[in-house]
């Protein structure tokens, strides 16, 4: 049995590991609030922007815009919105796995990475993917030109015909104890038409002009989306998991109280038979 400074010892450490991942759930909890408000915000713009574009792109030329151009796809790119740091539960493992699976699937040799986060680009770099580039250490001071930044290098990429389609795989916040892992396809835009009654609608000026000011400005509001949504994401995770460790903790520290106090009790009945049995001796 452990002796009862070892055990004294383990409460200690556990406590002290509490104190920090409540800490840590507290800290999460006030990021993920504000993250939440400006990814809620940015919801509803991009879901309007891209219903306009999705009723201009059936009657206009898709080849008037590079962006537009439908090609055998040959080579692909993925875009992939990791974290910078870990102890977030399976944030960062379930879509990293997911990256892999599509990636494996199309072909290693045939895909370019654009690394969002310390943990993709760490995953992929130790298995020798080809990475043209990675963005770290921005999430803190994180704005709308970091998306534009982010989205120039991607989109130049494509129009380039260095790859003829571009995957996003990141997570989508649904709420704060469930995130989901999605990969959508960002370039080329192409969008399915859906059944129901068609909407006349009048456009001015015309709609190739519309076309050709509104898509660069989508696909930085998506890169942007894809930023909010996964930090959202992020610090849910990582208060949840911080709020079961914390959890844990507490168990933890309640089954080596008890253990201490057996501990201490035969350390307290062994003496007293050692006593006993010297008077006894001694008479």
């Amino acid at each position: 049995m452990a002796n009862l400074k070892d055990i004294r010892n383990r409460i200690k450490s556990v406590k002290s590991i509490q104190k920090v991942t409540k800490a840590m759930k507290m800290v999460a909890a006030a990021k993920m609030r504000r993250a939440q408000e400006r990814m809620e915000e940015s919801r509803p713009y991009s879901n309007s922007l891209t219903e306009v574009i999705h009723h201009l792109l059936p009657d206009i030329d898709r080849d008037m815009l590079p962006l537009l151009d439908v090609r055998e796809v040959n080579r692909k790119a993925f875009v992939l919105v990791s974290a910078d740091r870990g102890l977030a539960g399976a944030f960062n493992t379930n879509l990293l796995k997911v990256a892999q699976n599509e990636i494996d699937a199309f072909g290693k040799e045939k895909v370019d990475l654009f690394c969002i986060g310390k943990k993709a680009r760490d995953h992929f770099k130790r298995r020798e993917y080809n990475i043209i580039t990675s963005h770290v250490d921005f999430w803190a001071d994180m704005e709308y030109d970091s998306a534009m930044t982010i989205g120039r290098s991607i989109i130049d990429h494509f129009t380039s015909g260095k790859v003829d389609e571009i995957h996003v795989v990141y997570n989508y916040f649904i709420n704060v104890g469930r995130q989901e892992v999605r990969s959508e396809v960002l370039l080329p835009l192409v969008y399915e038409e859906k059944n129901g009654v068609a909407q006349d609608r009048l456009f001015e000026p015309s709609k190739e002009e519309l076309v050709s000011s509104l898509i660069p400005r989508h696909l930085n509001v998506q890169v942007w989306k894809y930023l909010l949504e996964s930090y959202a994401s992020e610090q849910a995770a990582r208060m949840l998991a911080m709020e079961n460790a914390t959890t844990n903790a507490q168990d933890m520290i309640k089954e080596l109280t008890l253990k201490f106090n057996k501990a201490r009790q035969a350390a307290i009945t062994t003496e007293m038979l050692e006593i006993v049995g010297g008077a006894e001796a001694l008479s």
